[in-house]
């Protein structure tokens, strides 16, 4: 039997799809999203907290494989605390229900983030790891701190694997996380950064994750990302993918700096998370690009998706999913 927690985020979705395509058993696990009727069927669904311990021992009966998808993405800094109790409390409970059920492997999904983004263009590979010189983000401190709790686990004679997948695409929730991307650009967004990233398709994620599970490999960490591309040309694509107007305006460093103050200075009246950051005004900005190199090299059939194709793929399912033309 398999358990997944956070089925109906992003990745979790993703992979219950994946899976459901085999004949294994699937618990599926949320917590404040419920599964809409496509997931409904292809598993038996468990209301878990991951920060209830006594939910959790009841979840990971009879349970062999383990994916650990459930994670809190923010960068809002009214939000530290929660980032802190779910992110990494959370693992650690999830890390510690794995040790008593005696399970045979866990994949838990962490994040380029828990690497360290500003690098000075230096080609971010596996062997990093987050640090106060390295990171302007919370929500990258507290995956950092979460994979320490899974080698924790390793320690204590627990089989898992961790990967660290770049900024991932799929058709999501385009109100939050990376899926917003996908309204900002539907809304013809008029704004672009100089700045540059990895980026991943959803269902790459979901796929590695299973070869990593059903392989040998254990106790080791390892990045997942298709392409190192700027954030301009990824809006661009976009647009053109829904045929809307291209962002033209460059967002300056001072610019940038000036409105996140605003938007921080709103969300002060409208309790709402601001739209922007000091966090994701930073990144924003900054030049990264990612090494992927290791996971390739252990499984050369695999092969990332296209560019294009993910990109006309993912508009296609959004225009579905919120009935848009």
């Amino acid at each position: 039997m398999i358990l997944i927690t956070g089925a109906t985020g992003l990745v979790g979705s993703h992979l219950l799809k994946e899976l459901s395509k085999t004949s294994n058993q699937i618990i599926a696990c949320y917590n404040n999203t419920e599964p809409n009727s496509e997931l409904e069927k292809l598993a038996i669904w468990k209301h878990v907290d991951i920060l209830d311990v006594v939910a959790l021992e009841d979840a990971f009966k009879n349970i062999k494989q383990v994916y650990h998808c459930a994670a809190m993405v923010s960068f809002n800094p009214k939000e530290k605390t929660s980032l802190q109790q779910f992110n990494i409390i959370g693992t650690a409970n999830v890390v510690n229900a794995c040790l008593d059920a005696n399970i045979e492997k866990l994949v838990h999904v962490s994040s380029v983030a828990a690497l360290g983004r500003i690098r000075n263009g230096e080609l971010i590979s596996e062997k990093m790891n987050w640090s106060e010189e390295t990171s302007n983000s919370e929500y990258g401190k507290t995956k950092y701190l979460a994979e320490l709790e899974v080698w924790r686990g390793i320690a204590e004679g627990l089989n898992a694997v961790i990967v660290n997948p770049s900024i991932i695409l799929g058709a999501g929730n385009w109100e939050s996380g990376s899926t917003a991307i996908f309204k900002k650009s539907y809304e013809e967004f008029p704004w672009y950064t100089n700045g540059a990233s990895g980026f991943v398709d959803v269902n790459d994620v979901a796929k590695a994750m299973i070869l990593l599970m059903n392989s040998a490999i254990k106790n080791d960490r390892f990045i997942l990302s298709g392409w190192n591309c700027t954030y301009q040309s990824v809006f661009e694509t976009i647009a053109l993918a829904f045929n809307k107007k291209v962002a033209t305006k460059k967002v300056t460093p001072l610019l940038a700096n000036i409105v996140w103050r605003l938007e921080y200075i709103k969300s002060l009246f409208n309790n709402k998370s601001p739209l922007l950051t000091k966090e994701t005004t930073n990144t924003a900005q900054t030049k990264v690009a990612y090494d992927n190199s290791k996971f390739l090299k252990l499984f050369p059939e695999f092969n990332y998706s296209d560019f294009n194709l993910s990109i006309t793929r993912i508009c296609k399912e959004l225009k579905e999913k919120y009935q848009v033309n």
